[in-house]
């Protein structure tokens, strides 16, 4: 049997705050983070409400112990960087550099926002000293190397971007190093910072909702983009057990699929969702009732949530599991959509827990299913889905065990 993969170490920054005490509090206030806009520079950014990290990026720097203004570093990064600060709080930085181990970053639009910054200087006057350090920041893997280089690591190092799944499947390529030998660790996850043209980009599709979203709602009526950064160390059980490390939870199952069916939208009949969930089932060696609480990805667009809605009920029947969107809490957050819920099913083991969907009022008429909207403690929650499905028909479950 193939040694198991847990996970020792947890880091985050979302427009919840920082670390878990802020987003549990938040959880049990029914309090969400997505509000009107302060830094994000855009005319239209008023009409929005938006899951923005009420920090800006001088803010950010003064907290990561960095000069203010031009230091070179994208908000993306700055991001990144927080994250795996709240990481380091609890994992001995000299666990990553005393051995190989895997650093898997994930991200979809690089350094945009600082590019849509200094974008109409450098075409009108070209590029200086000043706007240099930022030409190559749209490079999806400009945080991945920031990262490593601020704090003199040398990890094995690869990037995903495969839109909204991004970060989940950063930790299931991190399992399966772990699993086939090559690293004994691995930290995994990702990030991404609002940009206009994120914003742009997806009210062009006519999917966001400029009021707070309503996931799985029959009136739903879009999403609300966010920013966020998160991290989660990854070891060998048997690493894990001989430090003496703490075990979070157990990575149990994971898969990820393709729909293949259009460049934007998921698989009408949530097929190629549901194939997913029940392969990681199958990896975990787990039934549908075995589950206890299904973090849903929950987007609140129209196709989407009929999309997942379906796909649970074709897996877990009209008696499906407790289950629960909790991108009305944080926005959603792209590449880093994945790894932030992943963090959220793992502190619902921990808590024993059951997020609430907020916002929700009335089943959607073709589901038989509803998610549930108030939070829900002292639960029996041992095993929790999270599923992450992005454009492209990229579509990744993982299952989070107790430990």
């Amino acid at each position: 049997m193939a040694e198991r993969v847990v996970i020792t170490g947890l880091g985050i920054i979302s427009a919840l705050g920082t670390g878990k005490d802020a987003h549990i509090t938040a959880f049990r206030n029914s309090r969400s983070g997505v509000t009107s806009v302060t830094h994000l520079k855009s005319i239209h950014a008023h009409e929005f409400v938006l899951g923005e990290i009420k920090m800006s990026n001088d803010e950010l720097s003064e907290k990561l112990g960095l000069p203010p203004g031009d230091n070179g570093y994208t908000r993306t990064t700055l991001l990144c960087l927080a994250a795996m600060d709240d990481l380091l709080q609890i994992t001995d930085i000299d666990l990553l550099r005393n051995e190989p181990f895997a650093f898997i970053n994930a991200n979809t639009v690089g350094g945009m926002s600082k590019m849509e910054d200094i974008y109409m200087d450098v075409i009108t006057t070209g590029t200086d000293e000043k706007n240099n350090k930022y030409i190559n920041t749209l490079d999806c893997a400009e945080s991945t190397e920031n990262v490593a280089e601020h704090y003199a690591l040398k990890p094995m190092m690869a990037t995903i971007s495969t839109a909204c799944s991004s970060s989940s499947n950063s930790l299931i390529l991190g399992a399966r190093m772990i699993k086939h030998g090559l690293v004994k660790r691995a930290v995994c996850g990702g990030g991404d910072a609002l940009s206009r043209f994120t914003l742009n980009g997806f009210y062009s599709l006519k999917n966001v909702d400029k009021n707070p979203c309503k996931p799985f709602d029959q009136n739903r009526g879009g999403l609300n983009l966010g920013e966020a950064a998160a991290y989660c160390l990854l070891e060998s059980e048997s690493a894990a057990r001989a430090r003496g490390a703490n075990i979070i939870a157990v990575l149990s199952g994971y898969a990820n699929t393709n729909d293949a069916y259009h460049p934007t939208a998921p698989s009408p009949t949530g097929e190629g969702a549901s194939r997913t969930m029940q392969q990681a089932l199958d990896m975990a060696s787990l039934t549908p009732g075995d589950i206890d609480y299904i973090n849903a990805h929950g987007t609140a667009t129209q196709n989407n949530d009929l999309s997942e809605g379906l796909a649970i009920q074709n897996v877990f029947g009209t008696s499906a599991p407790y289950f629960s969107s909790t991108k009305p809490f944080t926005g959603h957050t792209l590449a880093a959509a994945g790894v932030i819920e992943a963090i959220f099913s793992m502190w619902a083991i921990e808590e024993q827990m059951v997020i609430p969907n907020l916002h929700f009022e009335t089943r959607m008429e073709e589901l038989g299913i509803q998610p549930v909207n108030t939070i829900m403690e002292n639960k029996d929650i041992d095993h929790v889905l999270s599923n992450s499905f992005g454009f492209g028909g990229s579509n990744v479950s993982l299952i989070f065990s107790k430990a």
